[in-house]
């Protein structure tokens, strides 16, 4: 396939591969944290973890914005579902990730709560269209890349009227939790030496939001693609920088993403939306700053606002290491749930749910059934 096929050539691999054990200085160790879930997913399709130098390894990141929402946010969303006359639209995703006492928004549905999947925003605003005496509530969860098509759901639904619609927003930011990872990097376990930038939020913020990275913590990030060789790549030129004592932000990714990124989605978005003081991340705590609210001018939207939502004490499936794992501290096959009671069939967290996260990842592609060594990049 044009485009793509060039990426996956596995000439051109070996030949990275080959170039990567070249650079590699065998008297270092390189810790370099992918943080898109994306990428996590084509590093172990791909097994390009396999092809790296001994010691070189690849740390997942919190990318994933389904296993980054912690579970307080999803108990208030299965509280809306079983309002009365209320129809909570969602991503796939998020109906099978665990919730306080192991409820879920499937579970819900299930007792009788009027819970739909949906593909995009215009299909809770068609429900809405459809359902005119029905309260209609879209559960917005994501980085900046999903947060664009929720900012256009609500100005269309102002537009057509629809008074029935509102917007549970859960919106989340890309570089406040690459701080937050940093400012835990004291900790040896956690010590990250360069970032593979995302890849679809870098087309929506650009690469200039990574900047303060580089200079103010001399940590280098590279604008990685999803394919297979866009990741080599992209190792090859953190090891680079590294190697030459240098921290910049350098764009591999430069068929989709511009310094500046896209300027009138960041519009759209600032229009509709503001920051939140702070925000609760799964496995990295509160983060000022980190999270979007719905501004006060579209408060009508604003299902937080629209309805009583009780915030009650959550907490974790005990034993699930999700939180560590999000920080870069744990392995998904550190965790003793992985693989035993913890399957994509019956996840006890949110990293085995997700399309994106690290333990469906493992568990997908065959890691855990990998020698130790394997497993670990070793």
């Amino acid at each position: 396939m044009k485009y793509v096929d060039e990426f996956r050539d596995s000439g051109l691999a070996r030949r990275l591969a080959d170039a990567i054990r070249r650079e590699a200085d065998t008297g270092r160790q390189y810790r370099l944290m992918e943080f898109c879930g994306g990428h996590t997913h084509a590093i172990f399709r791909y097994g390009v973890q396999d092809l790296m130098p001994d010691n070189l390894q690849f740390v997942h990141g919190p990318g994933c914005p389904v296993c980054v929402l912690p579970v307080s946010r999803i108990d208030m969303a299965i509280a809306l579902a079983r309002k009365e006359g209320v129809i909570l639209c969602s991503y796939g995703d998020m109906l099978r990730v665990p919730a306080s006492g192991r409820d879920s928004l499937l579970k819900a549905r299930a007792q009788g709560s009027d819970v739909r999947m949906v593909y995009s925003t215009m299909d809770a605003l068609r429900i809405a269209r459809e359902n005119p005496d029905r309260e209609v509530v879209f559960f917005a969860i994501g980085f900046e890349t999903t947060t664009p098509p929720t900012a256009v759901a609500m100005e269309q639904a102002r537009a057509a009227g629809l008074t029935n619609f509102s917007v549970f927003c859960n919106h989340v930011l890309t570089p406040p939790a690459m701080q937050a990872i940093l400012d835990s990097s004291a900790d040896e376990e956690v010590a990250i030496d360069g970032f593979l930038g995302p890849s679809h939020v870098s087309t929506i913020i650009g690469s200039r939001a990574y900047e303060p990275f580089a200079r103010d913590h001399g940590r280098p990030v590279v604008i990685a693609g999803f394919e297979p060789l866009d990741i080599m790549q992209s190792a090859l030129m953190l090891l680079r920088q590294l190697n030459q004592g240098r921290a910049e932000v350098e764009n591999e990714y430069t068929r989709a993403v511009t310094r500046e990124g896209n300027l009138k989605a960041q519009a759209l978005m600032n229009r509709t939306m503001t920051l939140r003081a702070s925000f609760e991340w799964r496995g990295l705590g509160s983060i000022p700053r980190s999270a979007l609210r719905i501004r006060d001018e579209y408060a009508d939207l604003d299902a937080e606002q629209r309805f009583d939502l009780p915030s009650l004490p959550a907490r974790e499936v005990q034993g699930c290491e999700c939180p560590a794992i999000l920080r870069g501290q744990l392995r998904p096959t550190d965790c003793r749930l992985f693989g035993t009671v913890c399957t994509p069939e019956n996840p006890m967290g949110a990293c085995m749910v997700s399309s994106e996260g690290a333990c469906a990842a493992y568990w997908s592609y065959g890691r855990s059934r990998q020698p130790d060594a394997v497993r670990a990049g070793t």
